[in-house]
Formats: structure tokens, C-alpha cells, sequence
């Protein structure tokens, strides 16, 4: 993720700078010292996600809002500022900031954000088609049953909303050997999937006893 940094305050902005550096899979692209600057950064550089300030020395982040939903409709803004009333917050948010952070700025909340971003980006770029889990997990900026700060070690958010897919297609349940056919995968690791949805309470898994052999754990969304 390409990121661009709209901060007066060269301090803060070599902070965010920082924090940026501790996350994998992001880039900054430039750093703006006003409104004019970040607006002239955009149009000159490819940029997925801003970090903007609301108060700027020409115009306030709120302000400029409005401008870049219409100028740069796939960029995605994180409003940063110590602001905290009413009067800035609910046009942030009215106006589609992905994200809200008050100063100061703690790490955890910072990168927690960064990845609510990647994570709603990636969904949007999974597929041409989605279901309603796929809609409502953009909507609330967090992949369905995860925390939403982050996903555990080894839980893929892509391949999570595939398995959710794949098992809500299926009404009599599936077995690990027959979910890793399905998605191209080992055996172990469509068992780890399951065994995670059952870890957040979204499935549940049963045995089923055959004619022979040991019995089957076999699993079903709840």
C-alpha cells in the first residue's frame, strides 16, 4: 500500500514515518506540510491511503474532504489530528474517512488501522462478484468472526472468506480432506481454518461414524 503523509508538524510526521517503517506491505510515497501540498502530491503520485491532519495551515482535512472523495474516489483517508468535537468528527466520518485516530497517536492504534485499510482493500479486490459476509466484512472494516485489530498467525483473510464461502454453500458440512480439495490446499491447513471458525463461534464440528474406520470430525457454520 502506496502512503502519503499530510502532517505541518515535521515531528509527528517523522513519527508516523516510523510507525509506518514497523509495518509490513506499506510505502510512503511523500510527505505534505499543508492542504495545497497534499492536494499537488495526489495528482502527481499514485497514493492508496492518506494520513491527513485536520489542522493544516490553509485549510482544514475536514475541509478538503469533499474534494478528494470526487478528485481520487479509490483513495483511502485516515483522519489524525488531536480534535475530538463534534464539529470535525461527524464530517469526517459523513465524508468516508476509513479511519478516526486522536493524538497523541499509540503504535497499536495506528497499525491497527493500517490494517483494517489493507484488509477492506483486499476483500474489494478478491472478486468481481460478493456475497452479504463479504459486503458486511468491508462495511465494518474487519474480516467476519476476527478480531479487528488482526487476524492470527497463519489465517489468510482471502482465504478465511473463501472457506466461509465454501461452507456456507454446503448445508450437510465438510470434512478437512474435502475442503482442501476445494481450495487447493493441504489437508492441515483447511483443518487449521476450521478449527479457527470454531475458535470464534462460527462453526461447530461434529463426528460422523462410517461403515468403517475411525469416525470424522465433520464441520457446519453455525
Amino acid at each position: 500500500m502506496k502512503i502519503a503523509i499530510t502532517e505541518d508538524d515535521f515531528r509527528v510526521a517523522s513519527i508516523h514515518e516510523q510507525f509506518l517503517e514497523k509495518i509490513d506491505g506499506v510505502e510512503v510515497i511523500g510527505k505534505a506540510l499543508n492542504a495545497s501540498e497534499a492536494l499537488a502530491l495526489l495528482e502527481d503520485e499514485e497514493v492508496d491511503v492518506l494520513l491527513l491532519d485536520n489542522y493544516l495551515p490553509d485549510r482544514s482535512g475536514v475541509s478538503i474532504l469533499p474534494e478528494l472523495r470526487s478528485k481520487f474516489p479509490k483513495l483511502d483517508v485516515i483522519l489524525i489530528t488531536a480534535s475530538t468535537e463534534r464539529k470535525v468528527v461527524e464530517p469526517a466520518i459523513r465524508n468516508g474517512v476509513l479511519d478516526y485516530i486522536v493524538k497523541p497517536v499509540d503504535f497499536n492504534r495506528f497499525k491497527a488501522a493500517l490494517e483494517k485499510v489493507m484488509n477492506r482493500r483486499e476483500l474489494l479486490e478478491s472478486d468481481d462478484e460478493f456475497n452479504q459476509s463479504v459486503i458486511d466484512q468491508v462495511l465494518s472494516g474487519r474480516t467476519s468472526g476476527a478480531n479487528p485489530v488482526s487476524l492470527p498467525k497463519g489465517i489468510d483473510p482471502l482465504t478465511l472468506t473463501k472457506v466461509q464461502e465454501t461452507m456456507e454453500s454446503l448445508k450437510n458440512g465438510i470434512n478437512a480432506e474435502d475442503l482442501s480439495e476445494h481450495l487447493g490446499a493441504s489437508r492441515t491447513t483447511a483443518r487449521r481454518y476450521l478449527e479457527y471458525l470454531i475458535s470464534t463461534g462460527e462453526a461447530k464440528a461434529e463426528l460422523e461414524y462410517g461403515i468403517v474406520g475411525r469416525p470424522e470430525r465433520k464441520y457446519y457454520l453455525i
